[in-house]
């Protein structure tokens, strides 16, 4: 099936050598393919090449598994770790949360007006409390309980694992999500979990952010945007951003100014992940912007 805009988007990484911009350029342009836009990183500690090409190939051109096909030969001479994505096909996005509602709405006003395109087939919680707001926007709601006992909250989870995978998401988004996955969750969907942690990692990891760094007297408040792994609140970082406080300001203050840096950091860190602009290397992410 052809796409109706030709608008593709290649990104990938391989062991840096003379030569690769060359080979996939001259490609790309022998498809018939006009690129737009075009993004290079070395890291010269691992000597790894990484990049972002978008082109847009003519109405009579290749569908993604036609290029994807002919592009596989040199995929393999660059020993290329790659993926090749349509621009016009809307990715499916899962949301789980807890009882705190501003990221979830602001996602979800995003959505409605346009600002991000992209399906939302359910929101999962383990609370009832935001199923008004769900679904006044048409969306199916799963309230899933977590016990606090260890047996009872593994079936939960295999629930929401259940869940998740009938809706068939590319991305599943904790938007404030008060739960820790488990590590058989989080190696399920490595890479394709992200979740808002308020404050500015790795600073105040776990719970009760804001009480913490109340108590260290800090100056600076923020929000990190990162991809959910084993390790708590230590997954590589995609986006953040921090707002300044005051001594006078009160725990509740915290609360109150920290909620529109989350709201924006996931919101530029999920916009980030969608435009294929993050690529995980180690524990750390290229982004290229």
């Amino acid at each position: 099936m052809k796409t109706e805009t030709g608008s593709m988007r290649l990104v990938g990484s391989c062991p840096d050598h003379v030569g690769i911009l060359a080979k996939v350029a001259n490609f790309i342009a022998g498809r018939g393919a006009n690129i737009t836009e075009a993004n290079q990183y070395e890291d010269k500690r691992s000597k790894r090449f990484f990049m972002r090409y978008g082109f847009d190939l003519p109405g009579t051109g290749d569908s993604v598994e036609e290029f994807t096909s002919a592009f596989e030969p040199v995929a393999r001479e660059l020993q290329l770790d790659w993926r090749l994505t349509d621009v016009a096909r809307r990715r499916r996005v899962v949301l789980l949360v807890s009882k705190f509602d501003h990221c979830l709405a602001y996602l979800l006003h995003r959505w409605k007006v346009g600002d991000l395109k992209i399906d939302i087939p359910c929101v999962i919680s383990n609370h009832e409390t935001l199923r008004e707001l769900v679904e006044w926007y048409g969306i199916p709601y799963h309230h899933v309980p977590v016990p606090r006992e260890q047996e009872a909250k593994q079936a939960a989870f295999e629930e929401t694992a259940r869940l998740i995978e009938e809706a068939e998401p590319e991305i599943i988004v904790l938007a404030r999500y008060m739960q820790i996955f488990p590590s058989w969750l989080c190696q399920k969907f490595r890479y394709r979990v992200i979740n808002i942690h308020h404050s500015f990692l790795p600073s105040f990891i776990g719970a009760r952010p804001y009480h913490q760094a109340g108590e260290r007297g800090v100056k600076l408040i923020g929000a990190t945007c990162h991809y959910v792994t084993e390790d708590l609140d230590a997954g590589p970082i995609i986006e953040q951003d921090v707002v300044r406080i005051r001594h006078s300001d009160s725990i509740e203050d915290m609360m109150r100014l920290g909620k529109d840096v989350e709201n924006t950091v996931l919101s530029r860190g999920l916009r980030l992940h969608l435009e294929d602009r993050v690529l995980v290397h180690n524990n750390k992410t290229i982004v290229f912007s």
